[in-house]
């Protein structure tokens, strides 16, 4: 939930690869595992489609959800 808060707030960047990487104000993440299934099961996702290298990340539509479920529990 904190990697997606993170997202959420626009302090998370992430690499546009097969296995995507996620940086938080500037620093690797510490659980790649966790982000690549976030990335993988459709949480977050590359701000700009089709982009190389390191750009900012977003939530998705899922991304979000969990979110509010969070919040309303």
């Amino acid at each position: 939930m904190a990697m997606l808060r993170a997202v959420a707030a626009g302090r998370a960047q992430m690499s546009c690869s097969c296995e995507p990487d996620l940086f938080i104000d500037g620093f690797a993440c510490c659980d790649q595992m966790t982000a690549h299934a976030l990335a993988h099961g459709g949480y977050l996702r590359p701000a700009v489609e089709g982009a190389t290298g390191r750009v900012d990340a977003e939530l998705t539509e899922a991304g979000r959800a969990a979110l509010a479920i969070t919040v309303a529990a």
